[in-house]
């Protein structure tokens, strides 16, 4: 099979990597790809988000199948496209997809098919949101009614913080450009689950669970990123609630289909786990970045086969394996991310790396047979071991020979798990 996986970030790399392992793949071909992925696919340099392009990029390769990573794409409607050549692609439609391009749509989907998540309102003017803060505790998150790479939430701590959070999103001085709607939640407390499943259009298998690091700063401080940092371990949620938490995916499938917009691809949840219960904070639409570093090192099921298994409506004949243990990803960020940063600085270390640890690119380029910065978040070192600790000691021994100008790090991820364990 020659399969081509759209994207150049972190997850598009492990994305390769996996699905390079099947004795079924002679080829993988990626784009754009970044400076990583160039180094065991053929990377072409195209506009994830250019419809024409992604059309002309498949018809010229004709790929056995395409795996679409990042959320922009899916927003573009690649997918509804692709499929309409008759191309078998892994990834929700645009209408599908709006569980995650749209926060005002997944919570009323919510409502309409009980699932349990924090009060909310939607918001077309700053008016509306002084209005609907009345409704809320002082603290309240606010988050733009779209797409904005992992920076469009914001916990406030008071409802003037809201007003002015919701007067950025608007504007479009937080953003970059404007956006049309806000959503109000009510700030839900407790440690935050990102549950996988693999859906096609009827079913919904479980895949994995993972925990991700959003903040900049340790002890989970500092403003929101894409997060830096996960792990993935075998009793980091019960039996009986990852059966829960397949069933709320479950919910998502029926009702999507219920609804006349089947859901197929990955159903990605985020949970946080309340003293009431799980309740939903987001969907989104394709597997997440950095879980999917950690998940994949940890992944004995071949990818391809899952993945075929979802696009051919067959779900439900996978039994997805794990290996016993644990995995967990760190994030190498530029300075100054989340905010303005400076790419094209020299990376040192990365041949010096032992077997057992990878290194996935997440923005990186390869200038003058030299891989350079490319990004905010650069690197995504990634190990698997017994358990959580071993797996840690693994990736932060690689991470002390990893250098580059302004490299920043965090060197506490799993904190909150590794407490529980002392």
């Amino acid at each position: 099979m020659k399969i081509l996986v759209i994207g150049g970030g972190g997850r598009e790399h492990a994305l390769v990597w996996a699905l390079r392992r099947s004795a079924r793949v002679t080829e993988v071909v990626c784009a754009p790809g970044n400076g990583g992925i160039a180094a065991i696919a053929r990377c072409e340099v195209v506009d994830a988000a250019n419809v024409e392009e992604m059309k002309l990029l498949v018809e010229r390769e004709r790929p056995s199948l395409v795996v679409i990573g990042p959320e922009v794409p899916l927003a573009a409607g690649v997918v509804d496209v692709l499929q309409g050549l008759g191309v078998r692609v892994f990834g929700p439609t645009k209408g599908a997809a709006m569980l995650e391009t749209s926060k005002g749509f997944a919570k009323e989907f919510m409502r309409r098919w009980e699932i349990p998540t924090a009060a909310y309102a939607v918001c077309g003017s700053v008016e509306m949101v002084r209005g609907a803060l009345e409704k809320f505790a002082e603290r309240v998150v606010v988050k733009a009614d779209g797409l904005a790479a992992g920076k469009g939430v914001v916990l406030c701590e008071s409802r003037d913080e809201a007003i002015a959070a919701a007067e950025e999103m608007f504007s479009g001085e937080l953003l970059g450009a404007g956006v049309e709607r806000v959503v109000l939640e009510e700030m839900l407390g407790g440690p935050e689950v990102s549950f996988f499943a693999i859906c096609d259009g009827t079913k919904a298998v479980a895949l994995a669970a993972a925990q991700d690091h959003k903040r900049i700063g340790e002890g989970d401080t500092g403003p929101n990123t894409g997060g830096m940092g996960a792990y993935s371990t075998d009793d980091l949620i019960s039996a009986e609630t990852s059966a829960w938490m397949l069933g709320v995916a479950q919910t998502v499938v029926d009702g999507m289909k219920a609804e006349g917009t089947p859901f197929a691809g990955v159903l990605f949840t985020g949970f946080m786990m309340t003293k009431d219960g799980p309740k939903v904070l987001e969907f989104n639409t394709r597997f997440g970045d950095p879980e999917t570093e950690a998940i994949m090192l940890r992944l004995e099921t071949e990818l391809v086969d899952i993945v075929e298994a979802a696009v051919e409506g067959r779900i439900g004949e996978i039994a997805v394996k794990l290996k016993p243990g644990a995995s967990a990803c760190v994030i190498a960020a530029s300075a100054g991310y989340p905010g303005k940063y400076v790419g094209g600085k020299v990376i040192s270390g990365l041949d010096a790396v032992v077997e057992g640890v990878e290194v996935f690119h997440a923005g990186t380029a390869l200038r003058d047979s030299r891989i350079v910065t490319a990004g905010g978040r650069v690197l995504a070192v990634t190990a698997a071991g017994a358990d959580l600790r071993e797996a840690l000691a693994k990736v932060y021994a690689a991470m002390d020979g990893i250098s580059f100008e302004g490299m920043q790090y965090r060197r506490d991820i799993a904190w909150r798990a590794l407490e529980k364990n002392l």
